[in-house]
């Protein structure tokens, strides 16, 4: 009787746990904790790690083993595209949700492309996040309805509204510069932070320069630190 006793409980400590793993990559310490807290309090859904940027995002991978991981466009200096697409190339079975402050008719497409399954900015309701992230953990995508109504439209070829940002006409890589710009680092620092040349950067600069019709860098700078701010003062 005793053995049996024992060998229940090995049984039970031995049963994996049930629900859905979540990593949180987040660079505000303050959002991490809320997203943990909503999170946490929910049946089937267990946070597995929270962390600041790509290096730990890509750590925790390998030691958690997360279903989900919820990733930020904005890490600091680093890219929450970039992040995203490493992170499929780690594990092309996990899902991705963007929790970010920034705008989705100008980042939930680049983030479908890059391979996130879903998109929510954090000034949605706490219900809605967590509504998005059951729809992502399930397998299912996400968008909001009007988002969802954008993609749709640009599928069956109905003209889209034009976009006025200027950063709509830039590449995924270009915006990336073109953020760090206005966010005030020199070409030094952003090659830095995105793991590429001096040279390269300097040739987004450039790219940049033609695309938004500037005509030097004192032009291209006031822009991009415009538009941060306004993308900053937005949310």
């Amino acid at each position: 009787m005793a053995k049996s006793k024992q060998k229940q409980k090995q049984k039970q400590k031995a049963k994996p746990t049930e629900g859905k793993k979540v990593l949180i990559v987040d660079d505000h310490p303050v959002v991490r904790r809320g997203l943990s807290d909503l999170i946490d309090g929910e049946p089937g859904l267990e946070v597995c790690g929270q962390v600041s940027g790509p290096g730990g995002a890509l750590k925790a991978m390998a030691e958690h083993l997360p279903d989900v991981a919820v990733v930020d466009i904005s890490l600091g200096d680093a890219s929450g595209l970039e992040l995203i697409k490493q992170l499929k190339a780690q594990d092309p079975k996990l899902r991705v949700l963007v929790v970010s402050m920034h705008d989705e008719d100008l980042y939930a497409e680049r983030a479908l492309r890059a391979g996130a399954h879903g998109y929510i900015m954090k000034s949605e309701p706490p219900e809605s996040i967590l509504q998005a992230l059951r729809c992502v953990a399930d397998g299912k995508p996400y968008v909001s309805e009007a988002m969802s109504s954008r993609l749709i439209a640009q599928l069956a070829g109905v003209e889209k509204t034009e976009d006025t940002s200027p950063a709509s006409v830039l590449s995924d890589r270009e915006l990336e510069v073109f953020e760090l710009l206005g966010r005030g680092l020199a070409t030094a620092q952003i090659a830095d932070a995105l793991s590429l040349s001096v040279k390269t950067v300097q040739t987004h600069r450039e790219n940049l320069k033609r695309k938004l019709g500037v005509h030097n860098s004192t032009e291209l700078i006031q822009q991009a630190v415009l538009w941060w701010q306004e993308q900053a003062g937005a949310h």
